[in-house]
């Protein structure tokens, strides 16, 4: 693989990663978040109608969903934002809603012989990405079954929603927020186009964002914070860290080959390692961010449910590597502390 695609697809990866993240905090504000479900569902709905429910996963991305919200406890949208179709959205959207349940629930709920009223969940998908898709379409759990049936006892059903600019779906004339956010991820790719760096593409985009009003009060309103989200919570490596792990699985799927399964285990356990190493990272961004915001190492280990020794430990070695991931990731290894070398 040449230098320049590696770098191409790495910055592929990174923007993905960089837009789940944006779109995640843009949609958790109960404003914005009602104005989706307006549109979604053509009924008015409030900001007080709507009380976020997104899981809070610290280490693992993959096990955590972009977005969750019930609508006056009647409703349950999951939701995630996709720069590529993933065929295992439905999958992911089951695992989701388990979980989401379970902090829905009171435990010993399931046990009372009286039936639980729960909100009626509905899943969807919003896909940005640069290939060509329809308006439109629907993903289901039941594709994937190794057996076909015409009426599975377990289904999930994802409408993907294409919301780049120019397909022109009519949500983005129906929810003012969606457009924007579309519209500020648009005009960073039309900078990449020019072959600008990822932080330079964002920089301008900003820049055009304030020009003309759009996705301004959200980089206003969470300020530093909205900075470090878009410039720092994932480089280049993690990027390519990312791009490995799917390499890997299309590998697999491709080759037919007496000792597939040998590359397989290998395969599995060096992604699983940088797996393990690129959490630790993003869990060690995330304090840095906690931290620079004035808060305490007892409440970030009580925010991040992770051990406060360890908390501590990476707020020790934080101010001295500048409060940079990667180098604070060095230190702790070298001293020893639990990550993973890559």
């Amino acid at each position: 693989m040449s230098e320049n695609t590696s770098a191409n697809e790495a910055r592929e990866v990174s923007n993905r990663e960089v837009k789940a993240s944006a779109f995640t905090a843009y949609f958790s504000d109960p404003k914005n978040a009602a104005q989706l479900y307006s549109a979604l569902a053509r009924v008015d709905t409030t900001p007080q109608d709507i009380v976020i429910r997104t899981l809070e996963g610290v280490l693992f991305l993959a096990r955590k969903n972009d977005l969750a919200f019930t609508v006056k406890n009647k409703a349950l949208v999951i939701a995630e934002h996709q720069s590529s179709v993933n065929e295992n959205i439905p999958l992911r959207s089951v695992i989701y809603y388990g979980r989401t349940m379970e902090k829905l629930l009171e435990p010993r709920a399931l046990y009372h012989q009286k039936r639980i009223q729960i909100p009626t969940p509905e899943f969807y998908m919003f896909y940005n990405g640069d290939q060509k898709q329809p308006l439109e379409k629907v993903l289901k759990l039941s594709d994937a079954y190794i057996e076909k049936q015409e009426q599975p006892m377990l289904e999930c059903v994802v409408k993907m929603i294409n919301i780049n600019l120019p397909a022109g779906h009519e949500i983005l004339e129906e929810c003012r927020p969606l457009y924007e956010y579309s519209w500020f991820v648009q005009r960073v790719r039309e900078y990449q186009e020019r072959r600008l760096g990822r932080d330079e593409s964002i920089r301008e985009a900003i820049l055009d964002c304030q020009r003309e009003g759009i996705f301004a009060e959200f980089v206003k309103e969470h300020g530093t914070e909205a900075m470090n989200m878009l410039f720092t919570q994932f480089n280049m490596e993690d990027a390519l860290d990312v791009r490995y792990e799917e390499g890997v699985e299309d590998g697999y799927e491709k080759g037919v080959s007496a000792g597939i399964a040998q590359g397989k285990t290998a395969g599995m356990a060096e992604g699983a390692a940088r797996e393990k190493a690129q959490a630790e990272r993003q869990l060690i961004r995330k304090v840095c961010i906690k931290l620079q915001r004035g808060e305490s190492p007892e409440k970030i280990a009580e925010d991040l449910l992770e051990e406060r020794s360890y908390i501590e430990r990476i707020c020790a070695a934080a101010e001295g590597c500048h409060y940079e991931a990667e180098a604070v990731q060095k230190a702790l290894r070298e001293g020893g502390l639990r990550t993973e070398e890559v």
